[in-house]
Parts: C-alpha cells; sequence; structure tokens
C-alpha cells in the first residue's frame, strides 16, 4: 500500500533559538508554521495582511 503524506514541508529555519518550518496541507493548500525552541513548539495558520490564511494552490492529480 502507498504511504500518502498529507503534509509537505516547504520551508525550513534553524538558529540558536530554534526552528521554524512551513507546511502545506496537500488536501486544502492552507499553510501552517510551527516553531519549537527546547522542549516546547507551536504550530498554528500562517496568516497573511488580512488575517486570511495563506493557501497555495494544489495541482490536480
Amino acid at each position: 500500500m502507498a504511504k500518502d503524506n498529507r503534509f509537505e514541508k516547504v520551508y525550513s529555519q534553524s538558529t540558536l533559538s530554534g526552528a521554524t518550518q512551513i507546511w502545506v496541507d496537500k488536501e486544502t493548500g492552507v499553510n501552517y508554521i510551527y516553531h519549537s525552541s527546547g522542549y516546547g513548539g507551536g504550530l498554528t495558520p500562517l496568516l497573511d495582511r488580512e488575517g486570511k490564511p495563506v493557501v497555495t494552490p494544489i495541482l490536480n492529480k
């Protein structure tokens, strides 16, 4: 059975204070930002200037 990964990491940056990543939901196109530092981390939708979620166009399979 083929493994279908719903999320794709499109950006990653590591600094002394932690790591930041951007993930895209391949079904909805919604972008999420994840930041980790030490033993903690958080995930939230990535928003544009108007407070709306950033959505990446989805290519049909």
